[in-house]
């Protein structure tokens, strides 16, 4: 799909269908030149996702499509971004090769032009995401191009960038939901050399044999049940003036994953492609930085295998050491997510030292439990570093909870054999926790964040541009927002 963005001067595109959006109490406001029956609107109330189309009887365009954004107060760019993806779908539906969005500027005033902008370029590509590589027979759209209309610099730079983003997670979602025969971690890796720019971004891959020689006995201790090699990605965003500090993303790429010789339920095994969704998502970021500059040195670290159990697998009871010497009981084959990230983190810690480290990875299925699929749990070592990540949350419609992170937790990790064990005992509950608990000993006194996104990653519910059984590229949008606005 096309997208294009024009000012409100310009002569209106020949598209089958207009699009228009109204709040609650207001008229529709038709551009110049186009006129519908007299009565064509008369019991619309602008309420949030009503939707009312009818024919032209005069103008460029054969039908107009007005779509209800809610009361004018609250207003913000999720709602904008829901009815941009309504707009491409209903155009999808009805067979439309094209679809101009037209944007009063009443609208963009309330919101912010750049906002807008972004928001809405978001949501209509977003919500034209399609997936069926697949398929022997793949279905063409029949939407060709999306021209989004509105006035002013700054709400066109934002349509820019919103496409920008828009695609760094569209990225992401056709890696999440490739199988894992056709995404093995020398796939992954291959995906992430792809995001190689002139300098800008460069990407180094580590092998198993570099991994024995770093010591990185978690991540080798994982990958000893699959024929599948493992790798270690790092990838590093230079900007384009004076850096203001160096930041670590660190994503858990599982390619696939069975639990191990602690065997996963065979039901909905197959979703478990999405296991890498976290080191997707930092593959995600990489992609936005190639058009988009940060006034930060960005490194994104993503170690990948897969969780099997062969012949070779560890055995619950083995112990494992890690890359700074620490040494780990894996007392639940299937808590691997952990131990993988742990050997990333001691190698952020010790060959890159950033000044913060932010991890996603699909960890635990407690956070499911507490949070649902509309919201990613957040453990923060700082204030600062909490409120900045929740409010790049809001500003992108992917929502973070702050949950706790205590010196109980921390105190329940620590083994009877080893040094740690990788679950917590039965009586503690709180697994994310648990989880988080665990990573923490592995970044020391690095500013530190850890998302678990395990219930985000895919099956939400439909938000018009993200939502269902496919992947959601979830964290891409979110992180780049957190780059540009972090102090």
């Amino acid at each position: 799909m096309k997208l294009v963005s024009k000012e409100p001067s310009a002569r209106l595109s020949e598209s089958v269908l207009l699009a228009v959006f109204v709040t609650e109490g207001s008229a529709p406001a038709l551009p110049r030149g186009v006129v519908v029956a007299k009565h064509a609107f008369d019991d619309l109330k602008g309420e949030f996702r009503e939707v009312r189309l009818t024919d032209t009887v005069q103008g460029p365009l054969r039908r107009v499509l007005v779509i209800g954004l809610g009361k004018k107060e609250a207003l913000d760019a999720e709602k904008l971004r829901r009815a941009a993806a309504i707009a491409v779908q209903r155009a999808e539906s009805s067979s439309a090769p094209s679809v101009t969005i037209h944007v009063d500027r009443e609208i963009l005033k309330h919101v912010g032009d750049e906002v807008a902008g972004v928001a809405l370029a978001e949501g209509a590509t977003l919500g034209s995401y399609r997936f069926e590589a697949h398929k022997s027979k793949p279905k063409e759209a029949k939407l060709k191009t999306v021209t989004i209309v509105g006035a002013g610099r700054v709400f066109q730079a934002g349509v820019k960038k919103g496409r920008v983003l828009a695609e760094a997670n569209t990225f992401v979602r056709d890696l999440q939901n490739r199988p894992g025969n056709k995404m093995t971690p020398r796939d992954l890796a291959a995906a992430a050399k792809s995001l190689v720019k002139s300098g800008r971004i460069t990407c180094r891959v580590f092998d198993e044999g570099a991994m024995k020689r770093m010591k990185m006995g978690l991540l080798l201790g994982v990958a000893q049940g699959s024929r599948e090699k493992p790798r270690l990605i790092h990838l590093v965003y230079r900007p384009a003036g004076r850096t203001r500090g160096k930041i670590a993303l660190v994503g858990k790429g599982l390619t696939f994953d069975a639990g191990g010789i602690s065997l996963k339920p065979s039901s909905k095994m197959d979703e478990m492609r999405f296991d890498m969704s976290g080191g997707a998502a930092v593959l995600g970021v990489f992609r936005a930085l190639r058009e988009l500059d940060v006034p930060f040195e960005v490194h994104g670290v993503v170690p990948t295998t897969e969780n099997l159990p062969g012949g070779a697998a560890t055995k619950p009871g083995d112990i494992h050491v890690a890359m700074n010497g620490t040494t780990v009981e894996v007392l639940n084959t299937d808590a691997e997510g952990r131990l993988i990230l742990a050997d990333a983190l001691c190698y952020t810690v010790a060959k890159i030292k950033p000044d913060t480290i932010i991890d996603l990875a699909t960890l635990t299925g407690a956070v499911v439990t507490a949070l649902g699929h509309e919201l990613s749990g957040l453990f923060a070592s700082s204030d600062k570093l909490r409120d900045e990540l929740v409010e790049a949350g809001k500003e992108t419609g992917e929502l973070l909870w702050p949950l706790p992170l205590l010196d109980y937790h921390k105190e329940q990790m620590k083994g009877l054999f080893a040094d740690l064990k990788n679950i917590s005992g039965g009586d503690m509950g709180a697994g994310s926790s648990a989880g988080a608990a665990f990573l923490a000993p592995f970044v020391g006194n690095t500013d530190w964040a850890h998302l678990d996104i395990a219930g985000t990653a895919w099956g939400g519910s439909n938000r018009d541009w993200v939502g269902g059984s496919l992947g959601s590229g979830v964290g891409t949008r979110l992180l780049v927002r957190y780059l540009e606005s972090r102090r």
